[in-house]
């Protein structure tokens, strides 16, 4: 929503298993809110802190709102709940609203639908978010190199 609890602990965990599977110059990772709020802001200490402690770095990241270009842009529009969901399916054209996914359809975890906002909460949210984002952008990842590079059998 904000672009600095959610988004960019999954775009930095996402990130990190990109590169680790040598596809860096081949997946663009980035990362927005569908509201303003805190573009501009740093993610939310808490966020940061809690990746850094799993080995994510996401000091680097600043919050930013979603364009009409990023539909064009993006192959892949993840939302992280259904609110957002929504928003992104409003915003966009009809051509792109296929690209617009649940980012917990990816998981394999059945305990959740959708990744809970943990800015009002304590550490522990921010622990539940980040291991749902590990879940959710292994399973992403492997969606994507089985849609765009298929093993022959």
């Amino acid at each position: 929503m904000g672009n600095i609890c959610r988004s960019p602990t999954a775009h930095g965990v996402f990130q990190k298993i990109v590169i680790e599977h040598g596809l860096r110059k081949i997946v663009e990772v980035d990362s927005a809110g569908t509201h303003a709020y805190h573009v501009g802001n740093k993610p939310d200490t808490r966020a940061i802190n809690i990746a850094a402690k799993h080995g994510y770095n996401l000091s680097k990241l600043r919050a930013r709102k979603v364009t009409s270009a990023d539909f064009e842009n993006f192959e892949y529009i993840i939302a992280l709940d259904d609110e957002n969901y929504a928003d992104l399916i409003n915003q966009c054209n009809e051509e792109h609203k296929q690209k617009v996914k649940r980012f917990l359809d990816f998981s394999t975890q059945t305990e959740f639908s959708e990744v809970p906002d943990p800015y009002y909460g304590g550490i522990q949210g921010f622990e539940t978010v980040l291991a749902l984002t590990e879940d959710a952008s292994c399973g992403l990842l492997e969606h994507i190199k089985n849609t765009h590079w298929p093993t022959s059998s």
